[in-house]
């Protein structure tokens, strides 16, 4: 199987001109003409009038079988979305086959079903090509029919997603770039497995790949047939996105037993045009790309109570990414975990979102960004968990100019970054538009209004760095702010670095208004001496400021308690439904197993010696699930810096996706590249060479305790 590069993956953002003749990245505004205006708004007309030419049946999928349409014994699923489709009648079908289609009897606005009765031992459909899409609205494909489904059942303690039995991949050795094409309306997705779907050279780079695309029916291959777009818009006509369409308790990416499949799809949803959608309750894991991509249009989706984790490890590295138009958009109650980069992350938006009440961990795997990365006007960030990030926790865009934004009553912890970040167009650096430029200082200008998020808002600054506890059970705080704005005051806990003014936001306190002077005071009853604290400030009219420098609570002679030490917990995006302890280690781990593994000249790939080594290291990380471990990529230095660096982030990489086909969570692996600026060795010979090409692998236990392990040169591969 070829590998699908990064560039690769974003490429697939640039819409073919089959689809629409445009790129979906390069499009930061467009305007629908009032031909389109007046189809949304005649949408369900439209689709109850669709729906009458459309059979309406119920389907048995039996077969697990896959190739041409054809009389015969078994009904397989290109049959049955060929039947829904109307593009197979039952004419056409044998005896046994038409056994497995009923009429459906229905009242209501309701379309066909496929179900599926498949022998427990054969429930893998291999496909030998590209499903048809799925153009009858009202559609179910429901894979919960299958006989030994546990609805009650879940992966995890947090959300409830069933294990799904039914799966979809591509046959060995086939290349398809799509699982399910969805250009109908109301369609409804649940209980499948669908992982596997890629796009590589045999495939138009420029055509999206995922497990499941939704978009308009693509127009005719003859272009004399179409007429031209209204101007402003990148539609035709007919070019309708489908509407309602529903994904429910589906694992994207991921086989049913939990394991990152041998060749990983590209991407989970692509919402390339769509309206509507609802995403709930899926697992979506273990994409090369982003968990969740929109392009062109996804105006009121709904993102709910959704495993998104391990995604973008071979591109674009986000949980979710979010462009185009995509108003009333809302992410709720997900776990966004161990993406490579962002949890979330907003591309030139048009639209404002909400996200609320997720938990957002051990995101920026290989990078530095926020877990959270907003751009636009009037986005609301409430009462999320957002933690173990080495960015930032929220950060908001100077360019494009992004106001309004209220990051208001989250959780914040871990973080080596600020827990809210409004990035200033003083500073250029690439890294500071991707996890936030660190501290503003107060602002000094009215221009300052237009050169940083949230148009500059000034933190909160507190009167004194302690305030004495003069009473038993309340302390008095004071500070300045802007006037007339919101100030959240926070309780700062977690490990607190002495050296930094900030710490991360932990737990809400209460909120107080400044007076039109801007200063604040409270009388707060639920903190204790040796206490951290810190406050943001929210107005309307420009936003929520970053966090104010800390202050303690102190006896009355200005004395406190040292900062206390944290528990160490073992990392983890979800907790399996019977939780196994481990029993305590010695005190010091002696780990006798090898910290690097090397490589052949200019090569990525791991060879059967280190994969050998690599079995041994994954050993001893399922014997000790505390262990956290840093693989940094390294190379000899005989190529430029930019090249060097981008080898030792493919090796490092590629010894991780090792090791999560092993069965190591990825939340556990931080993968980074040296290049070759840390060589094994100053020599010139070829042995010295080989010692240079290699990933070193820092073991961290999260209970501080000593480590101890070996280096080994056993898989040296000279030139």
């Amino acid at each position: 199987m070829r590998k699908v590069t990064s560039k690769k993956l974003t490429a697939t953002l640039i819409s073919s001109i089959g689809l629409i003749g445009i790129s979906g990245i390069a499009m930061a505004t467009f305007k629908a003409n009032d031909n389109m205006a007046i189809a949304q708004n005649t949408a369900q007309i439209t689709a109850q009038k669709t729906l009458l030419n459309f059979p309406k049946y119920q389907i048995t999928v039996n077969s697990n079988q896959d190739g041409e349409i054809q009389p015969d014994r078994e009904l397989t699923l290109r049959e049955a979305i060929a039947i829904a489709n109307g593009t197979l009648t039952l004419e056409q079908l044998s005896e046994a086959e038409r056994n497995q289609v009923k009429p459906q009897l229905i009242a209501r606005l309701e379309g066909s079903r496929i179900g599926f009765n498949l022998p427990s031992d054969r429930t893998t459909i291999k496909l030998r090509k590209a499903l048809p899409d799925i153009s009858s609205p009202y559609l179910t494909i429901d894979g919960t029919t299958q006989a030994g489904y546990d609805a009650n059942s879940s992966f995890a303690q947090e959300l409830a997603i069933p294990q799904p039995i039914v799966e979809i991949t591509p046959d060995d050795g086939v290349e398809i770039f799509r699982g399910l094409t969805i250009v109908a309306d109301d369609v409804t997705i649940r209980g499948l497995s669908i992982y596997g779907f890629n796009a590589i050279e045999s495939v138009p780079t420029t055509t999206p790949s995922a497990d499941i695309f939704i978009s308009h029916q693509a127009p005719p291959p003859d272009t004399t047939q179409q007429q031209q777009p209204a101007k402003f818009s990148p539609f035709y006509d007919s070019n309708r996105p489908p509407q309602g369409v529903r994904l429910e308790a589906n694992w994207l990416g991921i086989t049913p037993t939990g394991k990152m499949p041998k060749q990983p799809s590209s991407f989970g949803v692509y919402l390339f045009n769509s309206t509507d959608t609802l995403i709930r309750r899926n697992r979506i894991a273990y994409h090369e790309g982003s968990g969740i991509v929109t392009s062109v249009k996804a105006t009121g989706t709904q993102i709910l109570e959704n495993a998104i984790t391990s995604n973008g490890f071979d591109g674009m590295p986000h949980g979710i990414y979010l462009e185009g138009e995509i108003a009333n958009l809302r992410i709720k109650g997900n776990i966004l975990c161990a993406n490579d980069g962002s949890g979330v992350y907003l591309f030139k938006p048009k639209g404002a979102i909400a996200i609320e009440d997720n938990r957002i961990l051990f995101n920026d795997r290989s990078t530095n960004y926020a877990a959270i990365y907003l751009m636009g006007n009037d986005h609301r960030v409430t009462n999320n968990q957002i933690s173990n990030q080495r960015g930032a926790g929220v950060a908001i865009a100077a360019y494009p100019k992004s106001d309004r934004n209220l990051i208001r009553k989250n959780t914040f912890s871990a973080l080596k970054g600020l827990s809210i970040d409004l990035i200033s167009q003083r500073h250029v650096n690439t890294r500071d538009f991707i996890t936030g430029d660190g501290i503003n200082r107060l602002r000094d200008s009215h221009f300052r209004r237009v050169d940083t998020a949230n148009g500059a808002i000034n933190a909160p600054t507190f009167l004194a760095a302690t305030f004495p506890m003069f009473t038993a059970d309340k302390v008095n705080i004071d500070g300045n702010a802007d006037p007339d704005t919101e100030i959240d005051l926070y309780r700062v806990t977690g490990k607190i670095d002495p050296n930094l003014p900030y710490g991360s936001l932990s737990e809400y306190l209460t909120t107080v208004k400044t007076d039109a002077n801007g200063k604040f005071s409270a009388s707060l009853s639920n903190l204790e001496v040796g206490d951290t604290i810190s406050a943001i400030a929210t107005d309307p009219q420009y936003g929520t400021s970053e966090p104010a420098f800390n202050a303690r609570i102190v006896n009355p002679d200005l004395s406190a308690p040292e900062l206390a030490k944290v528990d160490a917990t073992i990392p983890a995006c979800t907790t399996p439904p019977q939780v196994v302890q481990a029993p305590p280690p010695p005190e010091v781990i002696v780990l006798s197993v090898p910290r690097q593994i090397h490589f052949a000249l200019d090569r990525d790939a791991i060879s059967p010696t280190s994969a050998k080594i690599l079995d041994r290291i994954a050993d001893v990380l399922k014997q000790y699930p505390t262990i956290m471990i840093t693989l940094a990529g390294h190379t000899d230095p005989r190529a430029s810096d930019t090249y060097n660096r981008e080898l030792g982030f493919r090796r490092s990489r590629a010894v991780r996706n090792y090791l999560m086909r092993q069965g190591i969570a990825s939340e556990r692996m931080t993968v980074r590249s040296l290049g070759e600026t840390q060589r094994a060795s100053q020599g010139n010979q070829v042995t010295d060479y080989a010692r240079d090409r290699r990933v070193e692998i820092e073991f961290t236990d999260v209970r501080d305790v000593e480590i101890r392990f070996e280096s080994q040169q056993e898989d040296l591969q000279l030139e």
